[in-house]
């Protein structure tokens, strides 16, 4: 039988090859190690740097599971929009002391009140540097009471970086909404739950305007909104001009006509003249409108809206800055009352819990509407 004959250099020749690859791998796994290493690094540096809402750039150490305050009106709400009460580690004493009132956020965590006090809050008040120092907060959420010098003395007080947070000047499809939450997002790395808020609203934005905006004003009732409250509680002579729930769904609001932006007093004189088709009513402030009435009854029954049944309540929603989850269920509540055939398939109720489930993670309405009145027709005798 014949065999093939031996040669030694061939497995000399094998034994090469195999020394060479294993020296090549073993290359190959310290490179990648090393640059593997090198792109943890390029990702996780170790100073996070954010433009605020006032355009100072501030310096966040970036480390997980961040310790949160936030302090004045409306700075606490946004925080909890964006990350729920993860993190937080204090409140303002005025969060406690206040009745619990049309703020959701408080409904939905009341747990927040068992937390330390890290100042006074409310809207005229000051920073307090040594409560916030005491709970070791690693950033500090300011609404935008702060100015610029304030919030960069706070800062160096605290040591402790100091993002200002702003609302604008639109209730809720504000860009400085936007901003604010998109800030918060990515200082307590909840980017994706900040992008979701913001296509919600602008989603629910989309909705109320494209069924509403090919309307004819003089197919369109004329609307008035009372008793709003601001800086406290107010009767019916206080509105809105370009308010914000009738500019979503492009209602025909005859306080425009006083050319004013905003809160405002009007007289009942005018109010006579403009004469509005429907009535909104804050319901915060009922009481101060029946009260009203029983001194005035001819006034109210002076007006179309009154005497054809056409006055109904909303929910309040300013109450340490704007609830803009009420703000937005109230809008939808708006529609179907103003345009009930474009908005036949909406159920205002089912949409207000809908919407708080998806800020606050919690159905409010029941309890809203138990406190307030709720999306009901109102009737002052």
């Amino acid at each position: 039988m014949r065999g093939r004959s031996f040669n030694p250099n061939y497995f000399k020749a094998k034994k090469s090859i195999v020394s060479v690859f294993l020296i090549a791998s073993l290359f190959l796994l310290i490179v990648s190690g090393a640059l593997s290493g090198y792109a943890k690094q390029e990702k996780a540096p170790s100073k996070l740097i954010v433009t605020d809402l006032l355009g100072r750039k501030v310096e966040i150490e970036n480390k997980k599971n961040k310790r949160i305050v936030a302090i004045g009106p409306g700075a606490l709400r946004l925080v909890l929009y964006v990350n729920g009460t993860k993190n937080i580690v204090g409140v303002e004493n005025a969060e406690k002391a206040w009745e619990e009132g049309s703020r959701t956020y408080i409904m939905a965590y009341p747990e927040l009140k068992k937390l330390p006090v890290i100042g006074q809050g409310g809207a005229d008040s000051s920073p307090d540097p040594e409560k916030l120092i005491s709970v070791k907060p690693d950033v500090i959420f300011a609404a935008s009471f702060l100015d610029r010098a304030k919030a960069d003395a706070l800062q160096a007080k605290t040591k402790t970086p100091v993002v200002v947070l702003d609302y604008g000047t639109k209730l809720l499809f504000d860009e400085n909404v936007y901003k604010s939450l998109r800030l918060i997002g990515k200082i307590v790395e909840r980017q994706q739950r900040a992008e979701d808020l913001i296509s919600f609203m602008q989603r629910c934005k989309a909705f109320l305007n494209e069924r509403t905006r090919n309307i004819p004003d003089s197919k369109k009732p004329r609307v008035y909104v009372g008793a709003i409250s601001f800086k406290g509680g107010h009767g019916f002579e206080s509105t809105m001009g370009k308010y914000f729930p009738f500019l979503a769904t492009n209602a025909v609001n005859v306080a425009d006509s006083a050319n004013k932006e905003g809160w405002f007093m009007v007289e009942k004189e005018k109010i006579l003249e403009w004469d509005p088709d429907i009535v909104f009513i804050d319901e915060a402030n009922i009481d101060l409108v029946k009260q009203d009435y029983r001194k005035n009854p001819e006034f109210y029954k002076s007006l179309s809206a009154f005497k054809y049944g056409k006055v109904y309540g909303q929910l309040p929603y300013n109450f340490y800055w704007t609830n803009i989850d009420t703000v937005l269920a109230d809008t939808f509540w708006i529609a179907k009352v103003v345009y009930p055939d474009r908005f036949r398939d909406v159920d205002p109720i089912k949409k207000a819990d809908e919407i708080y489930k998806f800020f606050l993670g919690k159905p409010l309405y029941s309890k809203m509407a138990k406190k307030f009145g709720g999306f009901v027709r109102i009737k002052l005798d």
